[in-house]
């Protein structure tokens, strides 16, 4: 594992992250990631560290209300959020400050047919 730091645009809000340098990048097809152009990775919670910024953010759920897109209430940001298929971990998705990512490997995850996709998804499951 390696270290991982990032943020959002306007610097408010960064953390930390624990994870490969190889990341697994999935392209959710899902309503909110479809209009956000969102890839993520997840991350145990174990493993992710909010550095500063708590005060910055803000929370947007909808639906089952499990999800949870926290963002910069400055910049509009959302550099981590709580996703529904594991909520007990975190997803820095595009935010990462350049140096430490290896390489990326994208997995499409059809969001449109969320709960057929995860009961077949078992990368997603189980991380």
């Amino acid at each position: 594992l390696v270290k991982h730091s990032g943020g959002c645009h306007c610097g408010a809000v960064r953390f930390e992250v624990w994870s490969s340098p190889d990341l697994h990048v999935f392209h959710c097809s899902c309503s909110i990631c479809t209009k956000k152009q969102n890839h993520h990775f997840i991350v145990p919670k174990s493993n992710f560290t909010l550095l500063q910024g708590m005060d910055n953010l803000t929370t947007y759920s909808f639906n089952t209300h499990v999800a949870k897109h926290t963002f910069c209430r400055t910049c509009g940001v959302q550099s981590f959020y709580t996703p529904r298929s594991n909520p007990d971990g975190y997803v820095a998705p595009h935010c990462l400050d350049p140096g430490t990512v290896r390489s990326v490997e994208v997995e499409k995850f059809c969001g449109e047919q969320w709960e057929e996709s995860m009961q077949a998804h078992k990368s997603i499951r189980d991380m």
